[in-house]
């Protein structure tokens, strides 16, 4: 038996079904989803009375007020309103927002970052509509733990067949796009991150970082919310301040950037050239897809961490999660914008990672690439501990307490596998079942926004009886 001749053929299979697979999911993302995320975000915003201008100043006075680095442990009764935002921040600040942003900016232009900021800015709108619906519909499993997330919502909506279907195939859908090949995804840029910048063999970073993930998992919800609440506000500072400093050391060219991106939101050939080919439509489309899929407003994943947050009301943990959104597009989003614009790197002709470490090594010289391993490291890290998170949420939705071992084991072997074996396939299915397990959690979120408005309105926001 030739196994080089059946590897190759495996290799030659598998490219020619991620070809197809992307077909598809660039179909699902660019013609479908981009126009029902932001029209639903639209319809919240309008339907809310513009809830994240209105309550903003109140999402930020409770994300200050609740912060602690070493608060209150986590139980089977939920975590603190802090400790649900950072977990839900972890998820949402991944690799998205370095190889996502200059994605944006290399197939988009400059322009694509203020579509960013539109679809974000409708977007607080909608997380917020799926935090209180989440709080609303929360439940306790059989062993008294409390869960939450859009299946429960989405089977209020629909008692029926039809709801039991949706819910199911959201939860199988998101267990498959985040738990598993998500996490490939997200090992794979850490271990790529480590080769570049410091030579270590991806498969030895790779089981380092299940190892460790293997140690949180096992602690379960207690042990998430600690580490959480810990590594999202350090990972966060270590990024804004790095950021800055290059920003302000190429202050001059603020001013030209912030030209470049509104005139490049409507007219990117009078900021490119007419060679560069980009029309408003691809600053659109390029900026609107990759925004959303950055902050996940509308996606149905964060509201499992909302869901289990110990508030008062409903509408407390709403204003929260509208946070989450800003500070993961308009300052982590935005800062890795700015320093790819402002340091003229965009013209290097480099993409993805290469371009940010390119725009990070103008001022840090070689140490630009180390600065950005480590913040890939934590960005991808805490994304892994989010997703696995929500994915652990749908399993026991499925298949109860006793599937949650086997489905952290699977989880871990996905991290080892995903850090030395980068295969389009799964990056490009992770990207199309991410694209499809929104369309069940928006026609709920839809069909319950009446409700959602009633809670917003303070008329109908009770909680669950314990």
């Amino acid at each position: 038996m030739d196994l080089d001749l059946i590897w190759d053929n495996l290799v030659t299979v598998s490219d020619q079904l991620a070809g197809v697979v992307k077909i598809a999911s660039d179909f699902v993302w660019d013609n479908i989803l981009i126009y029902v995320l932001v029209l639903g975000g639209i319809f919240f915003t309008v339907r809310l009375g513009f809830v994240q201008v209105r309550k903003f100043g109140e999402g930020c006075r409770r994300l200050f007020g609740g912060f602690n680095l070493f608060g209150k442990k986590a139980s089977k009764d939920g975590m603190s309103s802090f400790q649900a935002l950072a977990t839900a921040i972890a998820a949402q600040v991944g690799t998205g927002n370095i190889t996502g942003c200059a994605t944006a900016l290399v197939s988009g232009g400059p322009g694509a970052i203020f579509w960013m900021w539109l679809a974000a800015f409708f977007g607080m709108a909608t997380i917020y509509a799926e935090a209180i619906l989440a709080q609303r519909f929360k439940t306790k499993d059989e062993n008294g733990h409390v869960v939450g997330g859009p299946v429960y919502y989405i089977r209020a909506a629909f008692q029926n067949r039809f709801g039991k279907f949706l819910a199911g195939f959201f939860s199988v859908a998101l267990i498959l796009a985040l738990g598993f090949m998500g996490n490939m995804v997200q090992s794979n840029s850490i271990s790529d991150a480590f080769y570049t910048a410091f030579g270590i063999p991806k498969i030895a970073v790779g089981l380092i970082v299940a190892a460790v993930a293997a140690f949180i998992f096992l602690g379960g919800v207690k042990r998430i919310a600690s580490v959480t609440e810990k590594i999202v506000p350090l990972m966060a500072a270590i990024y804004i301040v790095g950021s800055l400093i290059v920003i302000i050391a190429n202050w001059r060219n603020i001013p030209a950037t912030f030209v470049h991106i509104f005139q490049g939101a409507f007219n990117p050939q009078a900021v490119l050239g007419g060679a560069a080919g980009i029309t408003m439509r691809e600053a659109m489309r390029y900026g609107v897809a990759r925004g959303l899929f950055s902050n996940e407003a509308g996606m149905g994943s964060t509201p499992h961490a909302h869901a289990i947050a110990k508030v008062d009301k409903p509408q407390d943990q709403g204003v929260v999660a509208m946070i989450g959104v800003f500070i993961d597009t308009f300052i982590v989003l935005t800062l890795t914008a700015l320093v790819m614009l402002t340091t003229n790197a965009v013209d290097s002709g480099a993409q993805g990672t290469a371009l940010a470490q390119t725009a990070f090594r103008s001022l840090y010289g070689s140490f630009g690439n180390a600065f950005v391993a480590i913040c890939m490291f934590f960005f991808a890290f805490s994304t892994i501990i989010g997703w696995y998170f929500f994915g652990e949420q749908n399993v026991r939705y499925l298949f109860g307490q006793k599937a949650v071992k086997a489905y952290a084991a699977i989880v871990v072997v996905c991290v080892v596998i995903g850090s030395c074996l980068k295969l389009d396939l799964v990056w490009n299915m992770a990207d199309f079942f991410n694209g499809i397990m929104v369309l069940p959690n928006l026609i709920a979120l839809v069909a319950l926004s009446g409700l959602a408005v009633r809670i917003h309105k303070g008329e109908d926001d009770r909680l669950p009886q314990p």
